[in-house]
């Protein structure tokens, strides 16, 4: 029996995703408005589960603003 897709949303507009690893072939998309909500909401979250994967802004067709260093450095 084939798997159904897994992201069973679209990507919205200027908006902020980081992935969260959990386990085998379980990916979490934690998504934030605000870019320093979503700079402190990664941060905590790679203290407590250590495996995220930070996407960057989306604007409409591919993610922008993907370093995270660069990011955190300029706040």
């Amino acid at each position: 029996m084939a798997r159904p897709s897994t992201k069973k949303f679209e990507f919205g507009k200027g908006i902020y995703y980081f992935n969260i690893k959990s386990g085998y072939n379980n990916t979490i998309t934690i998504k934030r408005v605000d870019r320093q909500l979503a700079i402190d909401a990664f941060k905590q979250y790679v203290r407590n589960y250590h495996d995220c994967e930070w996407l960057g802004k989306w604007d409409g067709k591919k993610f922008v603003e993907e370093d995270f260093n660069s990011l955190a450095v300029s706040q």
